[in-house]
């Protein structure tokens, strides 16, 4: 595979520029179920079983909250789960700053996370100007959608459904939810009964496509860096070239597996070519993409 093909390097955030062992990933799970049962009136011990549904079948849990009909504030649920992260387990990684400046392609952050958790995700490792732009919840998810009101809503329909409707939250007692615990339960669930999400995240390729669109990238010159197998799986299938981040095993989908983020010389050194611009460095602000048409 020749470097010369690529002219974009996107990289996810959370556990691919810094190890899973930072701990934040952990947070981030505890605070989400620690959301669901003071915010949203879930029952303790529904938490772990529906989180893991909603996870595994909607790509984040917050996505799959609203499509089984949970209402709120997008801006609040982010402020919640990642306010109280331990930011300090993240220190300033001058070697791979190095790498990413000696980089010759546009560099581009593509994550699931909001705008305020990136920024200070990336300023905390120091690579807050190694990027040209960051793509977050905020780009996929423009702000007029944060209503109960979406030109989604309506995929949030239960009739006919095998699987019963049931009021989860003890702090709205007139609100139905998609019992998705035991829609999963019957012998052969129906995946197409599913509520679909007003959400758009990773890793659906819908997310996917609409970033490359938003930032002007070609998939077929283009390395996407990811943690996450399912990522890079739909990665894949709109035509990015894949780097599994986390792992040195390479899964199907995956073109190449790092054990870390700092193996991209030795595992790819040819990105580095000696006819190409040897720095490439930004003013210190990445863009922010916060709104789009459709």
């Amino acid at each position: 595979m020749e470097s010369s093909k690529f002219d974009c390097l996107l990289f996810d955030l959370d556990d691919t520029l810094y190890p899973y062992s930072a701990g934040i990933q952990e947070a981030v799970t505890q605070n989400v179920k620690d959301y669901m049962v003071e915010k949203l009136g879930i029952d303790k011990s529904k938490i772990t079983e529906l989180g893991n549904l909603l996870y595994k079948n909607y790509g984040t849990t917050m996505a799959g909250l609203r499509a089984i009909g949970y209402d709120f504030d997008y801006d609040e649920y982010h402020s919640f789960v990642h306010g109280r992260l331990p930011y300090e387990n993240l220190k300033p990684d001058p070697v791979l700053k190095s790498l990413l400046i000696s980089l010759p392609h546009r560099k581009i952050i593509f994550t699931n996370g909001d705008m305020v958790h990136a920024v200070k995700a990336l300023s905390r490792l120091g690579l807050e100007d190694c990027f040209e732009r960051i793509i977050c919840f905020e780009t996929l998810n423009p702000t007029h959608k944060n209503t109960h009101v979406s030109d989604h809503d309506d995929d949030i329909v239960f009739v006919g459904s095998t699987a019963a409707t049931t009021n989860t939250n003890d702090n709205n007692s007139d609100t139905q939810f998609f019992d998705i615990i035991g829609h999963f339960a019957l012998t052969n669930p129906d995946l197409a009964i599913l509520p679909k999400s007003p959400i758009v995240c990773k890793p659906y390729v819908s997310a996917i496509d609409r970033a490359l669109e938003f930032a002007n990238i070609n998939p077929q010159k283009t390395l996407f860096f990811e943690d996450s197998v399912r990522n890079i799986q739909a990665g894949k299938r709109v035509g990015l070239h894949t780097v599994l981040v986390g792992s040195s095993h390479r899964v199907e989908g995956a073109d190449f597996a790092l054990e870390s983020i700092h193996n991209i010389r030795e595992a790819i050194p040819d990105l580095w070519e000696a006819d190409r611009k040897s720095e490439v460095g930004y003013s210190g602000k990445v863009a922010v993409e916060i709104s789009v048409t459709t």
